[in-house]
């Protein structure tokens, strides 16, 4: 059972990992291409679609690797996966307190009622965005080597 839930774990994080690069890396750049407001439009409808659906990835990923932590504590790699764990929460934190009020915000915004400075709040979204993702991608490389 504890193999099951170690690989059910690595998909989900390993899942979340790449929807949250192909976020960064791909569809920030597409979007950002996009003419006119299609571009902020787009930001706006991907704010409130992932914004409803990923604080349930964050956390049901924190979940699972707290219970494997708990579940394999005597196990190899128990120390890989709590530092795993530690590095989610610190996802789930800096999603709470720096990305999620800025995405908030984006979401509502059409071109009748953005902020003058909506590109700036966009681009401080972005830059805390590659912060987390970079957190996330080390707490799945640490879930992949406790596998090991």
């Amino acid at each position: 059972m504890l193999n099951a839930l170690e690989v059910f774990t690595t998909v989900v994080v390993g899942l979340m990992v790449g929807v949250e690069f192909s976020v960064a890396f791909i569809m920030n750049r597409i979007l950002d291409a996009l003419p006119e407001d299609s571009g902020q439009l787009g930001h706006a409808h991907g704010g409130r679609m992932l914004g409803a659906l990923m604080p349930f990835w964050y956390i049901g990923s924190l979940i699972l690797s707290a219970i494997w932590a708990v579940a394999g504590w005597h196990h190899h790699g128990a120390g890989l996966v709590v530092t795993a764990a530690g590095l989610l929460i610190l996802s789930v934190v800096m999603s709470i307190l720096l990305l999620v009020p800025i995405n908030n915000r984006n979401k509502t915004w059409t071109p009748e009622n953005r902020p003058a400075d909506w590109k700036q709040q966009l681009h401080r979204w972005e830059r805390f965005h590659y912060v987390r993702v970079a957190v996330i991608i080390a707490a799945f490389t640490l879930l992949v080597a406790a596998l090991a």
